[in-house]
């Protein structure tokens, strides 16, 4: 769980490393030196500072977790694990933010990728029906209150799904 700058630091002190070592003749470290780049590059674009971003998200620092996931350059590139972590953190600032639209679209890709658990997908349905519920959509409302109760979900998760019932109106 690197930053972009501490992660190019440590790649530009392993490739002084490994400078010295490949002057130094000393082939193994030199190649064990060369993974260990390999390794920090691939990191970077595949875990990015994700997890940075859910520690701040998790303390409220919503401010400091969206500096660290615009440090991710392309979230396409990311690990399907944590793509659906940094959609989900997305989402959630731009709904603190009442940017609805863009909370919205965070979620629905979120939706498409693994959680950590069905509790945490059965959030992400959750907050896709009260946005919703928000456009007076009842009937994607309905179809997300659905797919969450397909899922093992806690009872907190579950009593916000019932509140959303209750603001369901009748089906005509």
């Amino acid at each position: 769980m690197m930053t972009r700058k501490a992660r190019l630091l440590v790649i530009a002190v392993a490739i002084l490393v490994l400078g010295w070592t490949l002057y130094q003749r000393t082939y193994e470290i030199s190649a064990i030196t060369g993974v260990f780049i390999a390794l920090l590059v691939w990191s970077h674009y595949k875990q990015g500072t994700v997890m940075l971003a859910a520690k701040a998200f998790h303390q409220k620092d919503y401010e400091r977790a969206e500096e660290l996931l615009q440090e991710v350059e392309n979230p396409d590139w990311l690990s399907r694990n944590r793509r659906g972590f940094y959609e989900f953190i997305y989402g959630t600032i731009e709904l603190h933010k009442n940017n609805y639209e863009d909370a919205e679209r965070h979620f629905q890709i979120a939706s498409r990728f693994p959680m950590r658990n069905e509790n945490d997908k059965g959030i992400v349905m959750v907050q896709l029906a009260n946005l919703n519920l928000r456009k007076q959509d009842y009937g994607k409302v309905r179809g997300y209150v659905e797919k969450a109760k397909l899922l093992n979900i806690s009872a907190r998760v579950k009593h916000i799904i019932e509140k959303l019932e209750r603001e369901l109106p009748l089906k005509t």
